[in-house]
């Protein structure tokens, strides 16, 4: 079993800064790339930020410039920051990682159960 656990999300101000963590646990082999998904209200889930288990990023061009995405391997868990923020990126973010249990089962992904970021006027 494998969990991911997200935190950080709360309500801000434009222009403020949030961060959100997220950490996986379970039986955990290795994990490939994290990366953070977000979603409001009838839109679709999209990509905003990714990272390789190498420190590789990929960011969507709505959040580059603002977010940043790290990663702390020993602690399985993976970090966004979130600066300058608008009311744009109001939505829910969910958390996900590809992880490997075995060498012998190829590599799923996991997901979260999100956190709320709302960003006001």
């Amino acid at each position: 079993q494998v969990q991911l656990v997200e935190s950080g999300g709360g309500l801000v101000q434009a222009g403020g800064s949030l961060r959100l963590s997220c950490a996986a646990s379970g039986s955990i082999f290795s994990i490939n790339a994290m990366g953070w998904y977000r979603q409001a209200p009838g839109k679709q889930r999209e990509l905003v930020a990714a990272i390789t288990s190498s420190g590789g990023t990929n960011y969507a061009e709505s959040v580059k410039g603002r977010f940043t995405i790290s990663r702390d391997n020993a602690k399985n868990t993976v970090y966004l920051q979130m600066n300058s923020l608008k009311p744009e990126d109001t939505a829910v973010y969910y958390c996900n990682a590809e992880v490997s249990r075995s060498m012998l089962v190829p590599k799923r992904a996991y997901w979260g159960q999100g956190t709320q970021v709302t960003v006001s006027s």
